[in-house]
């Protein structure tokens, strides 16, 4: 048997290599096709857009910073800016916090664990339009039922969504509600991949509930915590399908309840205004990834990765 030469086994090595990548990536190609052409392209497209005038069908005229300029001089749009930064810092860490509750009680060893996890996750899986309807109709001053509840009990029926002081506020309660679903089912998984041995030896040393849930818990569900806040932040900040259908036709809703993704579909679908939707939207995306480098940056202070 003669032996091979060391250039032979390379060149097949490298044949085998050229093969295997080949492959690698035409699997990935559908994918990455769908990634610049859905997501990598309409981005550049609309960050070149927001330094133009074009109304969608015309040819785009280069009007420089002039969109920015406008939107920060615009009151509507500080509006929006103020809402979306109250609708995220209030809904993201509510939504968080009930889900931990909400979760360390599902992990439990109760009867009907399997009902309860489902009905909590229900609202997930509902179409964001039926639920801004049926809330909709929940909160209606005259015939909602929410209101209809509190008459009976001769408490206060107040105008949930047209008083502009608590229609944001009542939104965030749905968005809560329609969240806190997902949220719960990644913190149930991460807490059951805590390991039991912590609060085994936790209870030979006499810890109690609270201490098992501060000491071991709370710390090692951080890294989950994270995951659910960054991606809890980043939906929130593109709140849409909800508001559109709860502020409806009414221009006394939409001032309260106006956010920064609600204001690039009025600019560039409502007043055909595409270079100013372009630059809201440019906007939001340096917001979401300042936010998000930000908490990356932080995390090292609060994050504990259990080696």
């Amino acid at each position: 048997m003669t032996k091979k030469s060391p250039e032979t086994v390379a060149r097949k090595k490298r044949r085998r290599f050229n093969r295997e990548a080949i492959a690698a990536y035409l699997f990935i190609a559908p994918t990455m096709l769908g990634l610049f052409m859905f997501y990598i392209f309409p981005a550049i497209a609309s960050f070149a857009l927001s330094f133009t005038r074009w109304n969608g069908i015309s040819t785009p005229e280069f009007v420089g910073l002039e969109n920015l300029i406008k939107l920060f001089t615009d009151s509507s749009f500080l509006r929006s800016i103020i809402n979306t930064a109250v609708f995220t810092f209030v809904s993201v860490p509510f939504t968080v916090i009930i889900a931990i509750l909400i979760a360390v009680m599902l992990n439990q060893k109760i009867k009907g664990i399997v009902f309860y996890r489902t009905l909590y996750f229900l609202p997930v899986v509902t179409m964001p339009v039926a639920v801004g309807m049926v809330w909709k109709w929940l909160y209606n001053t005259d015939y909602g039922l929410i209101n209809y509840v509190l008459g009976m009990l001769h408490l206060p029926q107040p105008s949930w969504l047209f008083d502009p002081k608590i229609s944001l506020l009542s939104v965030i309660i749905v968005y809560i509600w329609m969240s806190v679903g997902n949220n719960i089912i990644l913190i149930l998984a991460g807490l059951q991949g805590i390991e039991k041995s912590y609060y085994e030896a936790a209870e030979i040393d006499g810890a109690s509930r609270f201490r098992k849930f501060f000491s071991i818990t709370l710390p090692l569900l951080t890294p989950t915590i994270f995951f659910v806040f960054i991606t809890g932040m980043i939906s929130s900040l593109q709140v849409f399908d909800l508001l559109f259908v709860m502020i409806g036709n009414s221009t006394a809703l939409l001032e309260p309840l106006r956010t920064i993704v609600y204001g690039v579909y009025e600019s560039g679908f409502k007043y055909g205004e595409m270079g100013i939707a372009s630059a809201q939207a440019f906007i939001l995306f340096v917001a979401i990834l300042l936010m998000t480098i930000i908490q990356f940056i932080f995390q090292k202070k609060w994050v504990y990765y259990d080696s």
